[in-house]
């Protein structure tokens, strides 16, 4: 088999067989195809796509790359869910917790954030003690007996991707939508779970930018997890403004507690609810959503959940006393106040540039060796649709020094647009499973 001719073909708009697929794959782990040669058929592929086919044995292939997690040890139907990510999502925090506290088992594979987006695991070790590298002796023990544990992915689980994304980044081939698609399911097939919700973020602050693009990777993920023996759920989020109010490490630690508490913001409240009804659907722990958002109404109001997060939390070494001291978690040496310039409805608050503030305050990370402030942040106190006199506080920044501050200030004013009326989306944007597309609970499209 020749590379050159896969690359040809795959110019060519035809499709490709399983097995040059295969061969393809496994010449980009075993080294015997030079970087030039896998940045052309990622080329092809950006240009001219890949079919339903082609896309399912791709992610296969990757998978099966490197290490598989193996939870057949965990009684019950294993449910795994995964964020496109966007700033100030910290939904696993509370979704986690909420599903264990029904029944479900949770069994959490993450990462760390590059960029904006913030990583659960960052967010997680910013509570004293806490972390991640579990042995897979005390994963399976904890998920058994608490039904929640997570941990951090380990550097083999499908190494074909992390070739290929370091070579699509540097190559204008990351917008790709069977190549984003395949990125993502691989890991998730890999990491062993029966069934995967995913919550596609659209929006200003998210990757896919319109409702059709964020529908369609949605689409290719249900059809990949079909094809290779998994029940998928993909869930189209609104992502056009910070999800909650905070963003930043520890502050959404401490609003993640709230929200469990039933304090939590409005949106991301919500956003917790619908997530965590797919789970618990999923799971087969409910026969339809509105039975698992009252499990899930039910977990928070009567304490269930919380506890179910303390109980994480201590069994990972971190102190679950953070709960009810928030004062135990990091705080940033600076504060400053960011003043709205004018009177008027908050209409739009572009998402990458509160991305970029909060790289500024040091809370996220532009390369992986980026040293991050887990203290750092911002919290906001007015969002879209909100009316707003001139001089009032639209955000708290917390950064490590004043230069961070004053540049984060600087950035996060620049996100902010005002008019006399703005239109507030719903959170749930769009459904699709094997059966089709929903733009609301009863409108198949």
């Amino acid at each position: 088999m020749n590379i050159v001719e896969i690359i040809e073909k795959k110019r060519d708009k035809k499709e490709l067989t399983e097995k040059e697929i295969r061969f393809f794959i496994s010449g980009v782990c075993g080294g015997s195809i030079p970087d030039y040669q896998i940045s052309a058929f990622l080329m092809a592929v950006c240009i001219n796509g890949m079919s339903d086919s082609e896309i399912a044995v791709l992610t296969d292939a990757m998978a099966k790359s490197g290490d598989s997690v193996d939870l057949s040890y965990i009684e019950g139907i294993k449910v795994d869910k995964h964020s496109s990510g966007g700033v100030g999502d910290k939904t696993t925090l509370v979704v986690a917790p909420m599903a264990a506290a029904c029944g479900l088992p949770v069994a959490k594979m993450s990462g760390r954030g590059l960029g904006f987006s913030g990583g659960t695991i960052d967010k997680l070790e910013s509570i004293p003690g806490f972390r991640t590298s579990l042995s897979e002796e005390e994963f399976i023990r904890f998920i058994k007996r608490d039904k929640i544990a997570l941990m951090g992915q380990t550097k083999n689980v499908a190494p074909a991707d992390k070739k290929l994304y370091a070579l699509r980044d540097v190559t204008g081939t990351v917008p790709s939508i069977p190549l984003i698609a395949a990125s993502i399911m691989s890991k998730k097939l890999a990491c062993g779970s029966d069934s995967i919700v995913l919550d596609v973020k659209c929006g200003s602050g998210a990757f896919m930018k319109s409702l059709d693009d964020a529908v369609l990777l949605a689409q290719k993920m249900v059809t990949i997890g079909e094809r290779n023996g998994r029940r998928v759920y993909g869930i189209v989020t609104n992502m056009d403004q910070p999800l909650g109010n905070a963003v930043g490490n520890a502050l959404e630690v401490k609003e993640a507690v709230e929200t469990l508490k039933g304090k939590g913001p409005k949106d991301f409240t919500e956003l917790c609810y619908i997530i965590g009804s797919y789970m618990l659907v999923a799971g087969e722990k409910a026969k339809d959503t509105d039975e698992a958002r009252k499990m899930l109404e039910a977990s928070v109001s009567d304490g269930s959940a919380l506890e179910k997060f303390r109980r994480f939390v201590e069994n990972q070494g971190g102190d679950p006393s953070i709960t009810e001291n928030y004062g135990l978690l990091p705080s940033a040496a600076v504060k400053k106040v960011l003043i709205s310039p004018c009177e008027g409805v908050i209409s739009y608050i572009d998402g990458e540039k509160t991305g970029a503030a909060a790289v500024s305050a040091k809370a996220g990370r532009l390369s992986k060796t980026d040293k991050i402030d887990f203290g750092s942040g911002f919290v906001l106190l007015a969002k879209i649709g909100d009316m707003v006199e001139k001089g009032q506080p639209l955000a708290e920044i917390y950064a490590p020094d004043e230069k961070s501050a004053e540049e984060a200030e600087k950035r996060l004013s620049e996100a902010y647009s005002f008019s006399e009326a703005a239109e507030v989306k719903p959170m749930l944007l769009a459904y699709t499973d094997k059966e089709g597309i929903y733009f609301d609970k009863n409108k198949r499209c």
